[in-house]
Parts: structure tokens; sequence; C-alpha cells
């Protein structure tokens, strides 16, 4: 498993990590006023780094949004 820079997104650490063939991501809020999201939330592999980043930031939306 093989980690990559961080990438920050309103407020969260994006952490993406290469598992076999597949990327995902781990989310962490940088302040405590931050609302954490589910690991299962991120279970979803995806083929190319960007398509994980990118569903993370969609799951920080819709968690703040809600």
């Amino acid at each position: 498993m093989t980690k990559i820079r961080a990438c920050q997104y309103r407020g969260y650490d994006i952490v993406p990590e290469r598992q076999w063939s597949s990327w995902c991501v781990s989310v962490y809020a940088t302040r405590a006023d931050l609302p954490l999201l589910s690991q299962s939330t991120l279970r979803t592999l995806a083929p190319v780094k960007e398509e994980a980043v990118a569903e993370a930031k969609q799951c920080i939306d819709r968690l703040l949004h809600a």
C-alpha cells in the first residue's frame, strides 16, 4: 500500500492510498467543529486516483449540506 500526499478540501484532509490496482481515500477533519465521515462512506475503490478524490469531495459536500 502506497500513501500519496494529502489534499485539503473544505476543512478536511483527503489522503489517497493505492490498494492493489485501485485507489481509496481516507478523510480526516482538520477542525473539531466539523462533522466526521463514517468509514463505510468511503469504502469504494476507484481505478484512478482523481476519481477517488472526487468521490471523497462529493461525500464531504453531502455531509456539510445535510
